[in-house]
């Protein structure tokens, strides 16, 4: 781990790390606790996502079960929302599944930083494969091109974790806004909705720290091989 050869980096990366390992602790606490807690209504997730996106007019969006905790996700290629947990009828479960919906509604109304993320996919995921491969070769090389290039495409995978934030906050108010219009949970259950919807945003939060520690960390490598 080049990291180790610089020092000054660590005091970048390590309070990130730290961030990273509190939000997902704080995330997996929060969504096994209320998936013990039943909503009063018995509703399950997928009829509140259902629900959600019939009130807001969209009959183009499937739902599909993934066999993976915690992977629910919202694919505006396929017009697809896979949840990992239809069937339950948990205040945590109804919760992500309403943020998922959340996400087909901001596709279907053409919330912009949601197209700027879609967009931006493709070079985020070729940057940080190809980033540190480059950055790394570049310095072992002392080419400094080959450096500049992988500071780059880590740019942009930073980018892309950073317009994640509105994307994913927006579907999280359209969600509460969502629950708390249709009646799909009462009020004591919203605040715990609000609880786990939190606690995922944290982990959005630390992976846009972790990048920019990096690519603070790979600003300052280099920095200090030119010097």
């Amino acid at each position: 781990m080049i990291w180790l050869f610089y020092p000054e980096t660590l005091i970048l990366l390590i309070p990130a790390f730290l961030l990273a390992i509190y939000a997902q602790y704080k995330v997996r606490s929060a969504y096994a606790q209320y998936l013990r807690v039943p909503t009063q209504r018995r509703i399950t997730a997928r009829e509140a996502a259902e629900q959600i996106l019939h009130s807001a007019g969209i009959t183009n969006v499937k739902i599909e079960t993934i066999r993976q905790p915690l992977g629910d996700h919202y694919d505006p290629r396929r017009r697809t929302l896979r949840l990992s947990a239809p069937d339950s009828t948990s205040v945590a479960a109804v919760g992500v599944a309403a943020h998922e919906a959340g996400h087909a509604l901001q596709h279907a109304q053409g919330y912009a930083p949601l197209a700027l993320r879609s967009a931006i996919v493709p070079v985020a995921m070729f940057g940080s494969q190809l980033a540190f491969p480059l950055f790394f070769l570049g310095l072992i090389f002392q080419a400094a091109s080959l450096v500049n290039v992988g500071i780059i495409l880590f740019s942009a995978a930073v980018l892309f974790t950073l317009v994640t934030l509105p994307v994913e906050f927006n579907a999280s108010r359209r969600a509460m806004a969502a629950l708390r219009q249709a009646g799909l949970v009462t009020e004591g259950e919203l605040g715990a909705v609000r609880e786990v919807l939190s606690a995922a945003a944290l982990t959005y939060v630390a992976s846009a720290a972790m990048a920019i520690a990096q690519l603070l960390g790979m600003l300052m490598i280099a920095g200090r091989r030119r010097s």
